[in-house]
């Protein structure tokens, strides 16, 4: 476990980041309102997918400029997905914003890519392997910088993807931190070829953590998490269509490792409140959650490839107005007790 010593009068925080395509702009707008916490020291950060991206973005914006030099980094990581998806087939053209599908579900462009999809692979459809993401991170985020930061532990950094040939999880931290790295934790198998690192590949780190907490138990010492939750867990009415149905099979699946992995934090944590294990040995955590699951709910999954510039705003602007909602009602809970109650939310 990595001893980081805090800052007199400062509140201490692990965060964990799910992925979700461009929906990771709710993130965006969580992180920048945490960012303008002068009070506020962020320790260690898990990501996957997109959350990885964030991540990346975030640690390496803290390591070269500090919190301002973060929220910098962060706007201008979003503000190259917009700039580059404007010349992309898949966005909602005007006349589908006029008529208010920005989810896409009935984009031409959208319906077009994905009926091609389901009949053949990566590997055919996309032979030189081309990644839309590789150029906006590569241009955003020194990776060596970043890894050299990693390694020295002034960012502790935890990326997630999942092994395609042993099906399990793969953090990546210190210095196997890299743009490969980021790629893997976001690398859908139905979009892009698996991401090939030292002789093993991987698939997107949803299927195995989404995003992992047990990086943040073991690899810092401190005992407060916030998840920035943009998977919905809970629904209001049972999919009938289609499409909503494979929705709600994706919420689910990339859902399930962190639910697992609450209900074990949430035993951990019962055994020590009740004197039945010693507090030395185990880390009692404090859970914080910031979510939006009504408005993304409403959001069918061909939305988390929308990166209009307007509806990254609106994500934006939700994540802050989210995040101020969370600092006014739970900041001193920070360092003493959850705000969440996993019970209640998780199991």
């Amino acid at each position: 476990m990595t001893k980081t010593a805090p800052a007199a009068g400062k509140k201490r925080l692990n965060l964990g980041l799910q992925g979700g395509g461009s929906h990771g702009a709710f993130t965006w707008g969580v992180l920048d309102r945490l960012l303008e916490v002068d009070e506020l020291e962020l320790v260690g950060i898990s990501g996957t997918s997109a959350g990885a991206m964030n991540a990346a973005a975030l640690a390496y914006g803290l390591a070269v400029g500090g919190k301002a030099g973060a929220r910098a980094c962060l706007a201008e990581f979003w503000g190259r997905i917009a700039a580059a998806a404007r010349l992309s087939p898949l966005q909602p053209s005007p006349l589908d914003r006029w008529l208010g599908l920005g989810n896409m579900d009935f984009s031409p462009g959208w319906i077009a890519s994905d009926n091609l999809a389901r009949l053949a692979s990566p590997y055919e459809l996309n032979p030189l392997n081309f990644h839309p993401l590789k150029d906006v991170l590569e241009a955003v985020v020194d990776f060596q910088a970043l890894r050299r930061s990693c390694a020295a532990e002034q960012v502790l950094l935890f990326l997630c993807a999942t092994n395609v040939g042993t099906g399990r999880i793969k953090i990546f931290e210190g210095e196997e931190i890299g743009l490969d790295a980021v790629l893997a934790s976001a690398c859908l198998p139905w979009l892009f070829q698996a991401v090939e690192i030292d002789g093993q590949h991987y698939w997107d780190g949803g299927y195995s953590g989404n995003p992992p907490i047990y990086p943040l138990i073991y690899g810092t010492d401190c005992e407060d998490v916030l998840i920035v939750q943009i998977n919905p867990i809970n629904i209001e009415s049972v999919p009938r269509t289609a499409s909503e149905i494979v929705d709600r099979v994706n919420e689910l699946s990339f859902n399930s490792t962190l639910m697992r992995e609450m209900r074990a934090i949430h035993f951990v944590s019962k055994l020590l409140d009740e004197h039945r294990v010693e507090r030395g040995r185990y880390k009692r955590l404090n859970i914080h959650t910031v979510e939006a699951e009504t408005e993304l709910a409403r959001l069918g999954s061909s939305s988390k490839v929308n990166a209009d510039k307007d509806f990254l705003g609106w994500l934006f602007d939700l994540g802050r107005e989210r995040c101020a909602r969370f600092l006014d009602a739970h900041y001193e809970k920070i360092g003493v007790e959850s705000s969440t109650d996993v019970g209640a939310k998780f199991l």
